[in-house]
């Protein structure tokens, strides 16, 4: 097929965006349908203790398996790789499901422990689902294309955000608790059916590879200690305990092995040498930013709307509407302008910039803000990080050959997950501790303050409500102060992704596909190669 075909969405390849965008969505709604239907969890399973770790196994085998995906796919193929995930997440949300269901199993294993393990078996399945989906956008659709359809997938993404919880809680309160992962079978059949029947890419010669093994069990160990570490401190055990430095300790330890084996072998599972091109790492690091600021935002913009302006944790969900709002309307015109223009890096500068307005604005919320002014903050805020949202796949899929484009695809969402990881633990030990402060500065002598002082962090709307009107408004004055903190704190980072956006070379989207979607399946483009590698000397 002549690469001028390559343009153009056309029906076959119609389809198979189809089936990508129901991984996406799989992947995305995921990360937060379960939230609602926690509560209704532990009432039907019992052993609250074990509640957080439905989240956190979850959480932590997204994260540990996502660059595994990337390598795996460019040496057995895209497709084969995709439908694994698929298939795995479909078994984990099964078993979930029937956590709890088979008294046999129950007298070995606790009902929550069977969810806790199950949701881990499910974030393996899904650590591939968003990952491959862009991956595979970057092979059938040339870098000038991808800023459209890439904007398409961030509308799922950014729908689900908002959309998983108020799922969660419909399908909690009509049906069942369980009924949050059995939705997830239809879909996932109908995007395995579609990839297999309709997606026909080359599979690469993966008979002369060796799979650094050693070097996947190194990078296990050691994101998995990171994303403990972040998870636990501060909430299961003390930041300074034996536990969370013991996980710091092995995050370096197995961090700085990890690297060492990627040096020295053939195949590594991340190749150093992307490194050595100014837009990869650029890219990552903008991508860790976004995650900090994506999550930063829908983690304790809530917390400020229930605990200063009082609204119902439901209310709160739906108030975020503005964030998702304003980030769904620029990433989709984002797409379609880096289509039209063939350009990345403006919009990675602007929305860099205006993201940090708005987090500036979010600094100044207080507990006179009205909500129409939050409402308009928000919309800024979202405005700013929906710019940015599909530059960071399509400029990394512009710098990189084929036979990297899973390693550099997944290299970006792997940056995300480790940026609102570590950022939601940091800015949380930062909220804990300016409230403290604050606290303690309030009630310095006063009977009867030592819970509230020493406790802070577990002072929720419920506990709020139930304290005398002069000590509310203390504790609201220094809730609102503590999280204007955590916003200018998001704001620093936000003003370092804008630094780094300066830098990032203003490529050219390039017009070729990787590969062709003939009627005889997928073939190879002769020639295609990165925009960036052309300009390779002056721009990186």
């Amino acid at each position: 097929m002549s690469t001028e075909s390559s343009n153009g969405l056309g029906r076959e390849r119609a389809i198979i965006l189809g089936g990508l965008m129901l991984g996406m969505l799989l992947g995305s709604i995921d990360q937060s349908i379960v939230s609602t239907a926690l509560p209704r969890i532990v009432g039907d399973l019992g052993d609250a203790s074990k509640m957080s770790w439905i989240v956190t196994a979850y959480l932590v085998t997204v994260t540990v398996t996502t660059p595994l995906y990337g390598k795996l796919s460019d040496i057995y193929g895209r497709s084969l790789i995709f439908e694994t995930s698929i298939s795995i997440f479909l078994i984990g949300s099964i078993l979930s499901g029937l956590a709890g269901e088979f008294a046999a199993i129950n007298d070995v294993v606790g009902p929550m422990t069977q969810l806790a393990a199950f949701r881990a078996l499910q974030g393996i399945g899904a650590g591939g689902l968003i990952a491959m989906a862009t991956t595979i956008l970057g092979d059938i659709f040339s870098p000038r294309e991808r800023g459209k359809y890439m904007s398409y997938m961030m509308l799922i993404f950014g729908g689900a955000t908002v959309g998983g919880p108020l799922l969660g809680g419909y399908l909690t309160d009509h049906y069942s608790w369980r009924w949050i992962f059995y939705i997830n079978v239809p879909i996932g059949l109908a995007a395995i059916l579609i990839t297999h029947f309709k997606l026909d890419l080359p599979t690469p010669d993966a008979t002369d590879l060796d799979i650094d093994y050693l070097g996947a069990a190194l990078l296990v160990v050691a994101v998995g200690s990171l994303m403990l570490a972040t998870t636990w401190g501060g909430s299961e055990y003390a930041w300074d305990s034996v536990q969370i430095l013991g996980l710091i300790a092995s995050t370096i330890v197995f961090g700085v092995l990890f690297v060492l084996q990627e040096l020295r072998v053939d195949e590594p599972v991340f190749p150093v040498h992307l490194l050595d091109r100014h837009t990869v790492v650029g890219v990552m690091t903008l991508s860790f930013c976004l995650g900090i600021g994506m999550f930063g935002a829908t983690i304790y913009l809530p917390v400020f709307l229930q605990d200063v302006l009082g609204a119902s944790a439901t209310n709160s969900g739906l108030l975020l509407f503005p964030l998702v709002g304003g980030m769904l309307v620029t990433s989709g015109a984002t797409g379609q302008l880096m289509t039209r223009f063939g350009r990345y890096k403006v919009f990675a500068v602007v929305g860099t910039l205006v993201a940090s307005v708005g987090y500036w604005f979010l600094h100044t919320m207080g507990p006179s803000t009205t909500s129409t002014e939050s409402t308009i903050f928000m919309i800024v805020t979202g405005m700013g990080l929906g710019f940015v949202m599909p530059v960071l796949t399509v400029a990394v899929q512009n710098a990189v050959d084929r036979e990297d484009l899973g390693v550099a695809t997944t290299s970006v969402t792997f940056s995300r997950s480790l940026g609102s990881g570590i950022g939601v633990a940091v800015l949380g030990a930062l909220l804990n501790n300016q409230l403290t402060n604050r606290l303690s500065d309030a009630f310095a002598g006063q009977a009867g303050s030592g819970q509230l002082t020493s406790d802070a962090a577990s002072i929720g709307p419920e506990a709020i409500e139930k304290l005398p009107d002069q000590i509310q408004h203390v504790v609201v004055t220094a809730m609102a102060n503590s999280i204007d903190t955590v916003f200018l704190a998001g704001m620093g980072v936000l003003i370092l992704a804008f630094v780094v956006s300066l830098t990032l070379p203003n490529a050219e989207l390039s017009e070729e596909a990787h590969v062709s979607m003939g009627e005889g399946g997928a073939e190879p483009m002769d020639g295609a190669m990165s925009s960036d590698d052309s300009t390779a000397s002056s721009d990186d």
